[in-house]
């Protein structure tokens, strides 16, 4: 029987991806955790925990016994460079504490990556699988070392360690979480509500994205993939769309005329945004296990402002 338990389970992507465990698995195979107390309106079975206790962490495993481990709390881009040490203790040290485990409890574990992965030494466009990873952020600098961390447990310990490089998330489902990416989700309530949204990044930043269903799709094929086929198992390429936050706001005109776009300069997410690529060349996701992303821009503007509309009238 597949159990699953995810940490960082009421962010973004965890809460998506919650979403399609519990249809998949049902209620009582997911086991979501976070160190917030979840809100009166969360489904399915929840436990608090902080990842960074050990201790704490083997008791919820022994008790639940999960065949997979969806690692996603962190620290992120933006809210990483204003506390550095925290990210380097939160998304290396969590990681390593489940890592250990998994060399006694035999789960599955994945572990996402990101764009911040790379730097301002890689190349830009169709950035490849494998290639200089020289990330000038704490948040980039813990992803590259946790990606290194799993493929040493895969080689020396024969953990099956899973992960994907993601672009920007964008999502209705649950607020941002402090990322350089932030702006794509932010700018749909406010083109809603005022239609004007001031950006933090220049008009003409280019950066890789991808809509959160896509995204728990990703995650969901990964796991489902024989572990024979994956060579690049531990930090996969993924992409969707690639766009500026004009391209996005010429999308978003299309159902709203009169939508304005501002330039409000964040030089701390600019700085982060320009050392990232504009695009990752995602050739051995779709080789090795058969990624096919369903949302092009067009349709994640359609469908993010029928979904944000509905919630600014509930």
């Amino acid at each position: 029987m597949t159990k699953v338990l995810v940490t960082g389970a009421l962010g973004q992507l965890g809460t998506e991806i919650c979403k399609s465990l519990r249809l998949r698995y049902g209620d009582e195979a997911v086991l979501q955790t976070d160190v917030r107390p979840p809100s009166p309106a969360h489904q399915g079975y929840y436990r608090t925990l902080d990842v960074l206790e050990r201790g704490a962490i083997e008791q919820v495993v022994a008790n639940f016994q999960p065949t997979i481990v969806i690692h996603l709390a962190a620290l992120l881009s933006a809210t990483g460079e204003r506390w550095p040490e925290l990210a380097w203790k939160l998304n290396v040290g969590s990681a390593l504490n489940l890592l250990e485990i998994a060399r006694e409890a035999g789960f599955t574990f994945f572990l996402p990556s990101s764009i911040a992965a790379f730097g301002p030494g890689t190349p830009v466009d169709d950035t490849p699988q494998i290639t200089v990873q020289r990330p000038s952020t704490m948040y980039g600098i813990t992803k590259v070392t946790g990606e290194l961390l799993c493929e040493y447990y895969f080689t020396r310990y024969g953990v099956d360690t899973r992960g994907l490089r993601f672009p920007g998330l964008i999502s209705h489902s649950a607020p941002p979480g402090g990322g350089t990416t932030d702006y794509a989700v932010e700018i749909f309530e406010a083109a809603l509500r005022h239609g004007r949204f001031a950006c933090p990044l220049a008009p003409d930043t280019r950066l890789d994205m991808m809509y959160m269903p896509d995204a728990s799709k990703a995650v969901m094929d990964l796991l489902d993939a024989p572990a024979d086929k994956l060579i690049h198992r531990n930090a996969y390429n993924v992409t969707a769309m690639s766009f500026t936050p004009a391209e996005l706001a010429e999308a978003i005109r299309v159902h709203l005329p009169r939508f304005e776009l501002v330039h409000e300069p964040d030089p701390t997410r600019q700085r982060i945004a320009d050392s990232w690529p504009n695009r990752m060349d995602d050739r051995a996701a779709r080789q090795e296990w058969g990624w096919d992303p369903r949302y092009d821009i067009q349709a994640m503007v359609a469908d993010m402002l029928d979904q944000v509309e509905r919630k600014l009238q509930s």
